[in-house]
């Protein structure tokens, strides 16, 4: 896996492990901050390994659909799940705005708890791509952070909201 690129995004929260699996993992919180400035509606959340997230992000009279398949849920610690853009009925296929977008990615979301605070870091690697995939996800990975960073800004409100 070391000679597939990875984007790595490292950051820490103001709140507790426990406030920040909560925005990770309630729907309701979820679909606020996943998928900034676009309405996020959340099909189906079934959180354990082989359960599946359905998530429809709509924008511009359009939805881009995409299903996170579960391979590991440790609360509190660690969210592993696959990431791929789907068709309306939730059936794996390429990516309609990005057709050499890697069919699938490996996501990894740990969480470590630091007193009041929480050092949450993402990563996305490549999952049975093709070099044509592959490639296709180095010249994108500029541009990941600015979406994750949008996200998270909402996600800090929201954890504002719980904290009170």
């Amino acid at each position: 896996m070391s000679d597939l690129p990875e984007f790595v995004l490292d950051r820490e929260f103001n709140a507790p492990p426990a406030l920040v699996w909560q925005a990770w993992t309630d729907p309701k919180f979820l679909s606020r901050w996943y998928g900034p400035n676009v309405e996020t509606v959340i099909h189906k959340f079934d959180l354990k390994p082989g359960g599946v997230w359905l998530n429809e992000m709509k924008m511009s009279g359009r939805s881009d659909f995409s299903r996170m398949d579960f391979q590991e849920v440790l609360p509190e610690e660690r969210l592993v799940w696959h990431h791929a853009s789907t068709d309306a009925d939730w059936n794996v296929v390429s990516n309609p705005m990005m057709p050499d977008w890697p069919r699938t990615l490996l996501t990894i979301v740990t969480f470590a708890g630091t007193g009041n605070a929480t050092k949450v870091q993402l990563k996305w690697i490549p999952h049975d791509a093709s070099e044509a995939e592959i490639t296709c996800f180095k010249g994108a990975m500029d541009g990941f952070g600015s979406g994750w960073g949008a996200g998270y800004a909402i996600l800090d409100d929201i954890l504002e909201e719980l904290k009170a």
